[in-house]
C-alpha cells in the first residue's frame, strides 16, 4: 500500500503548500515502510511533474485534462479518490489550503477514510492505527488526532514543516480518471487574478499594517517594503473593513491564516484574533508607537516606534543590504 499527495498546479506549476504535501506524504511513506507517489490534475510539463521527486516522490500520475483547468471540489474528489483506489494508496495526503479544506472531506467520504484536518506534524504510525497533532486554541493547546479506518485522509497545515529538497526525480504516468462533464458542478464565468504580487498564502515573507497607518494613502511604504523583500502584503481586519485594503489581505481569525519564515506588522496592536492567524509565523517583528501594544508579547523583535520614520529606515537598509 502506497501514500498518495494530491498536488495542486496553478497556471503550469506545482503550488508552494503542494511541495510541502508531497514532502510529508515521503515521510510518512517511510514511516510506513511503503512508497509515496503522487496526483496531478491539469496542464502540467513533465519537467515539472519529475521535480516532486526532489521532495520523496517516486512516481506522479497526471490527468492532462482540460476541463481540470479550474478547481471543481467535486470533480477533483472523485479522481483523487479513483486514483488512491487504483494505485493501492491507504493513505491520501492534501495540503489544508483553501482547496485542500474543500477537496480532503469529500475525498475522505468516498473513500471511507478517517480524515485529520490540520496535521501539523508527522504522524505516529503504529499497526492500523495513526495518530497526528494538530494545533488548536490558536496555537495555545495542541490535539492529537487518531484514525484507524483501511484508508486515511490527512490535510497537512501549510508552513507547518520545512520541506528538504533532495536531488530525486519522480517518474510521469499518464491517469486518465473516469468523470464525465456532469461530474463538474462549477461553471466558471471569468478569472481576475492578481499580477505583480505575491499570494499571500504562498508566501515565505509577509508585510502587514494595521490602523496605526492612519489611511490608506499611506500604505505606499509597506508596499515598497514588500517588493523590495519579495513579500506578500496582509493587512488587519479594521484595515480591510474600511476598505482602505481589499480583504484577501485579511489575515486573522475571520481572514486567513499564515505561517511564513517571517511576518512584520506594523501599526497593528494585536488583538487575540488578529494573532490567531499569524502566530505560528517563525518569526514575528513589531513596529508599534505603542510599548504596551500586546502584539510584543508574541514578537520575537520589536521595535517602538513611529512607523513613518522606521519602515522609510527599514527600506533604506534593505536597499544597502541587496546592493552588498
Amino acid at each position: 500500500m502506497s501514500v498518495l499527495a494530491f498536488a495542486e498546479v496553478a497556471e503550469g506549476k506545482i503550488k508552494k503548500a503542494s511541495f510541502e504535501a508531497a514532502y510529508y506524504a515521503a515521510k510518512t511513506a517511510e514511516l510506513a515502510g511503503t512508497e509515496a507517489v503522487a496526483v496531478v490534475l491539469g496542464a502540467a510539463s513533465n519537467e515539472e511533474l519529475a521535480s516532486l521527486g526532489a521532495y520523496g516522490i517516486t512516481k506522479v500520475y497526471h490527468a492532462n485534462d482540460a476541463r481540470f483547468a479550474n478547481f471543481d471540489s467535486k470533480a477533483y474528489a472523485k479522481a483523487v479518490s479513483e486514483a488512491a483506489n487504483s494505485f493501492g494508496a491507504s493513505i491520501v495526503v492534501l495540503s489544508f489550503n483553501p482547496s485542500g479544506k474543500l477537496l480532503a472531506p469529500r475525498v475522505a467520504v468516498r473513500l471511507k477514510a478517517g480524515y485529520i484536518a490540520g496535521a501539523g506534524e508527522l504522524p505516529i504510525i503504529e499497526g492500523t492505527k495513526l495518530t497526528a497533532g494538530k494545533n488548536v486554541y490558536s496555537g495555545k493547546a495542541k490535539a492529537y488526532l487518531e484514525t484507524s479506518t483501511d484508508k486515511k485522509v490527512l490535510a497537512v497545515s501549510p508552513n507547518s514543516l520545512s520541506p528538504v529538497k533532495g536531488s530525486g526525480t519522480a517518474s510521469v504516468e499518464a491517469f486518465s480518471p473516469a468523470v464525465s462533464d456532469a461530474d463538474f458542478g462549477t461553471v466558471v464565468k471569468s478569472v481576475d487574478k492578481l499580477t505583480g504580487s505575491v499570494p499571500l498564502t504562498e508566501a515565505d515573507l509577509v508585510v502587514s499594517a494595521g490602523r496605526g497607518l492612519k489611511g490608506p494613502e499611506n500604505w505606499g511604504m509597506i508596499e515598497e517594503l514588500a517588493k523590495e523583500m519579495g513579500a506578500a502584503t496582509a493587512c488587519s481586519r479594521a484595515v480591510s473593513d474600511v476598505d482602505w485594503r481589499p480583504h484577501h489581505e485579511h489575515v486573522g481569525q475571520t481572514g486567513f491564516t499564515v505561517k511564513p519564515n517571517l511576518y512584520i506588522a506594523v501599526g497593528i496592536s494585536g488583538a487575540i484574533q488578529h494573532l490567531a492567524g499569524v502566530n505560528q509565523s517563525k518569526v514575528i517583528v513589531v513596529i508599534n508607537t505603542d510599548p504596551e501594544a500586546p502584539f510584543f508579547k508574541a514578537a520575537d523583535y520589536g521595535i517602538v516606534g513611529d512607523a513613518f520614520e522606521v519602515v522609510p529606515k527599514l527600506i533604506e537598509e534593505y536597499k544597502k543590504f541587496k546592493a552588498a
